[in-house]
């Protein structure tokens, strides 16, 4: 299954801010760069875009830091939110950095990365990643690939939606939410792929127009839509393999899919979690023993077993039940790698073109 790095130009959800005081890093000397007085504490804190993290205690994350825990005795103070939002926050705690490791999607890791939040570092096992899910200077390196997609209900719809006009049929008015773009890093991924299908900024531009007369309306959390379309308040909403996957075990109307443009094939592009050991972090060691951690064979093995996401190493290949069926959920989709550095130079005018066609 191809892993090409797509969509560096999706921010993760943004949600509501979530700290929780648990699990635990890995401990060491700080180099220079740390706070000093801080070095020495078995503490170890993250910044991430949700998804990896359940609600349940059962998540990715939640495993591997436990067993993190388990070899460290340092404990993981987890801030989870939007892409965006994680990179704001580390923005404004630059003269007082909090975060030890920021963990986004992308366009948002590169975002961090132009902003001068992160220090290069490259974790062991980091030359088993495709060089297209790396930073080239070790500033960040995907430890978990994913893909943008659809959600629908299940018992509401016979069959999944296949193309995107079918969305403006009356059946979706009041039934159809995705999350909002240049908020949501599965929002902004709404433009990325349109643009894509439909051909260009205008024709993208024109359909979401039409397509505004049956969305609910704007929301900050993709993944709050996913609960609202098992319990059939939506019909559909967009999401991401991994996370909507990973719902599904729970939500048994859950049913992920990929729009196509009449006419054509159906899509997708790599939503990667890309991580980076933050500048000046006050406990740097345990940040790199972390990030180690997660790019461990160990780790990386759980991916789809416990994530419902795809390996970041290559020499990783699952083949537990979860892993055969998300190979299944991807044959016959195309994955294509947007223009990322005309993204990145021209989001903001591509979000707000969106503003401006729908109203928002």
């Amino acid at each position: 299954m191809p892993r090409t790095l797509l969509l560096r130009g999706a921010a993760a959800v943004t949600g509501s801010l979530a700290l929780t005081a648990s699990l635990t890093a890995c401990g060491g000397s700080a180099p220079a760069g740390s706070a000093g007085s801080k070095s020495a504490e078995k503490v170890v804190t993250v910044y991430s875009a949700d998804g990896l993290k359940s609600e349940k205690g059962d998540g990715w994350y939640d495993r591997v830091f436990a067993d993190f825990t388990k070899k460290t005795g340092i404990e993981v103070k987890y801030v989870e939110g939007g892409s965006g939002e994680m990179v704001q926050r580390a923005v404004r705690e630059r003269t007082n950095t909090q975060a030890d490791v920021l963990i986004t999607l992308p366009p948002f890791i590169q975002q961090a990365d132009g902003k001068g939040l992160l220090q290069s570092y490259v974790p062991r096992g980091a030359d088993k990643v495709n060089g297209a899910d790396k930073s080239t200077d070790g500033k960040w390196t995907s430890v978990v690939n994913n893909y943008f997609g659809f959600v629908y209900n299940k018992k509401e719809l016979a069959e999944a939606p296949k193309t995107w006009e079918e969305l403006l049929d009356a059946r979706y008015k009041g039934k159809l939410q995705y999350s909002t773009p240049g908020v949501a890093g599965d929002g902004t991924a709404v433009l990325i792929k349109s643009m894509h299908d439909f051909g260009g900024k205008e024709p993208a531009m024109e359909y979401l127009k039409k397509l505004q007369a049956n969305n609910v309306g704007p929301s900050s959390s993709t993944s709050k839509l996913a609960p609202k379309t098992d319990k059939g308040e939506l019909l559909v909403a967009n999401g991401d393999v991994q996370m909507n996957f990973a719902q599904s075990k729970s939500m048994p109307n859950l049913g992920i899919w990929f729009p196509a443009k009449e006419g054509g094939r159906p899509t997708t592009f790599a939503l990667p979690y890309a991580a980076g050991l933050v500048d000046k972090a006050p406990h740097s060691e345990n940040g790199r023993k972390l990030l180690d951690h997660l790019l461990s064979e160990e780790a990386q093995r759980l991916v789809s077993e416990v994530g419902g996401g795809f390996p970041a190493r290559s020499d990783v290949k699952p083949t537990d039940a979860n892993a055969v069926e998300l190979t299944k959920l991807m044959t016959g989709v195309e994955i294509f790698e947007p223009d990322w550095a005309d993204i990145d130079k021209n989001l903001t005018g591509y979000v707000d073109a969106w503003k401006s066609a729908t109203g928002s």
